[in-house]
């Protein structure tokens, strides 16, 4: 996706602002290809990389997951720690404000998860995701998904946006095919529901990496 080489002080303003001009949520689901990739495996240690409202932490943590989840804006992470408490999983959730690009939260997870880890600000999404990667445990997963189309209700509306492929995203990862291998890649479609109850067929590019080694 395009992004603007802007300060990080902008972008974490920019994402501030998002969270802080919406009501905060009281259950945030999790995010469907997430649900589909981990129902069915055993729970250990969890990130999850720009948690945003939380559903996603929240849903791991209620499966027995320990989760870190990390985000650049300050009010979605103090949100989601409050959350956390309020369902009673304070002791499974904890939360980071970090800048990916200049402090990665610790390695030894069972599991990563990049959902929809998009921003209109200069991003070098390689790098973290690869940060990610080497953040895995031998047998541990990294899931990567992306917007493979706009919404009506996306922040982003910029017609000329391009979506890399979970093919492309792959390699520019750039990972030893002896050290990790892609389980998944592809652009499956579902119906999609927005936060005013609008519904719209989206595609998802979905990537999925275990660490073998």
């Amino acid at each position: 996706m395009n992004t603007t080489d802007r300060s990080t002080t902008d972008a974490v303003g920019f994402w501030d602002g998002v969270y802080a001009t919406r009501p905060a949520a009281d259950n945030p689901q999790p995010n469907a290809r997430l649900t589909e990739t981990v129902t069915g495996l055993p729970p250990g240690d969890a990130l999850d990389l720009g948690c945003g409202d939380g559903g996603d932490a929240l849903w791991l943590a209620g499966l027995g997951w320990q989760v870190t989840a990390a985000d650049i804006s300050a009010v979605a992470v103090e949100r989601l720690a409050a959350l956390a408490r309020s369902h009673g999983l304070g002791d499974r959730v904890t939360t980071v404000r970090a800048d990916l690009q200049t402090a990665f939260p610790r390695s030894g997870f069972d599991l990563v998860c990049a959902c929809y880890l998009h921003t209109p600000y200069a991003l070098d999404r390689a790098t973290v995701l690869r940060a990610a990667a080497h953040a895995l445990r031998p047998g541990g997963r990294l899931l990567v998904v992306d917007h493979g189309s706009a919404a009506p209700w996306s922040w982003n509306q910029d017609p000329d946006v391009r979506y890399p492929s979970a093919q492309e995203v792959a390699m520019g990862i750039d990972l030893a095919p002896d050290t990790w291998a892609v389980e998944r890649a592809d652009s499956p479609r579902r119906i999609a529901t927005g936060a005013d109850g609008r519904t719209a067929e989206v595609t998802d590019h979905v990537l999925l990496i275990r660490r073998t080694a």
